[in-house]
């Protein structure tokens, strides 16, 4: 088996390299391909150095599945030319919601993988850390409608942005003037609850990628209304989430079926640092569940805080993971 990396000198794209180094997946060649401007660098992957190929001349035939992790308009203009020649795993949010198009979460939805015509999109980060927590409740007791706010790092609007926090927060310390060039506002010692562009009813792209992706996911009569926000946060999405169910819920059934949701973990010690914090799951594969507790002014609803690697769960790890699903469960 052969896989490619199409966008591999990016953040995605070396994070998608370093997932597939620590996993079992056995691998003939890797190829690994970029922009021109990257075109002769070398990476190294199982004590080997691969020669980065430049995109105008890739031949697409030599993979079997083929990561994209290059942005929107990169996928636009090559995952149609790719899907002819190997199965196309997209990072991006171009073909998201297309209905031919599967939107999978492996712990979730792998069954939608079937559905597969060589192309397969893999969800917005927040959207993916949050369905993992809701499938097994939405199986258990139907989830009628969904509040969230996210908290969300810089590393999810790329390399740019993640030096732009960091060379804003040396000049506040030493007094500098402070200039924004990636956000409408300065990052540094800030928040800014604003993310991707607004439509027409003040919602930006990213709050509604998170209801309609949720919906595609899990169940389109599930009610979703989001705020998103970015923060000053190298590494890992945090969310704060309120789910309503259509009845009344067991509380304890509620933890068990957390404590046993694929690819989460609870750590919900209800005393001074018994939470999980974004810098504690940087590096780590598992969405991690903490304050857990019933809605006080809602019988029906909980609130929980859910935290991931927004480059690992949220980009990375999960299309690794469908790439195994499909070795495992189709003839590729």
């Amino acid at each position: 088996m052969n896989f490619a990396i199409i966008g591999a000198s990016g953040n995605v794209g070396r994070k998608t390299i370093e997932v597939l180094e620590k996993s079992n997946i056995s691998l003939n060649s890797l190829f690994l391909v970029a922009s021109k401007k990257s075109t002769g660098k070398k990476i190294k992957f199982r004590g080997k150095e691969i020669l980065i190929e430049n995109l105008e001349n890739y031949d697409f035939s030599k993979a079997q599945i083929t990561f994209f992790a290059a942005g929107s308009q990169i996928a636009k203009e090559w995952v149609p030319k790719a899907a002819k020649q190997t199965i196309v795993i997209d990072n991006s949010s171009y073909y998201r919601m297309q209905k031919d198009v599967p939107l999978v979460v492996p712990e979730v939805n792998s069954e939608a993988l079937k559905k597969h015509k060589n192309i397969i999109s893999n969800p917005n980060c927040s959207t993916m850390q949050m369905v993992l927590p809701l499938k097994p409740l939405h199986d258990e007791y139907k989830i009628k409608r969904v509040i969230v706010s996210t908290y969300q790092a810089v590393s999810g609007a790329g390399k740019d942005p993640m030096d732009e926090l960091f060379d804003q927060s040396r000049d506040f310390l030493d007094g500098k003037k402070i200039s924004s060039k990636n956000f409408t506002k300065q990052i540094a010692f800030n928040l800014i609850p604003h993310i991707d562009s607004f439509d027409k009813d003040g919602y930006t792209k990213e709050e509604l990628k998170m209801t309609n992706e949720t919906k595609k996911i899990l169940d389109n009569e599930i009610e979703v209304s989001a705020t998103c926000v970015r923060v000053p946060v190298k590494t890992g999405h945090s969310e704060s989430i309120n789910i309503e169910f259509d009845n009344l819920y067991d509380f304890e059934n509620v933890i068990r079926i957390l404590e046993n949701a694929p690819g989460c973990k609870v750590i919900d010690e209800r005393n001074d640092g018994g939470y999980i914090t974004p810098l504690e799951a940087e590096g780590n594969y598992t969405t991690y569940i903490s304050r857990i507790r019933k809605d006080n002014s809602n019988v029906k609803a909980i609130n929980l805080w859910v935290v991931s690697d927004n480059l690992l769960k949220g980009a990375a790890l999960n299309t690794v993971q469908i790439a195994e699903c499909l070795m495992k469960n189709t003839k590729v």
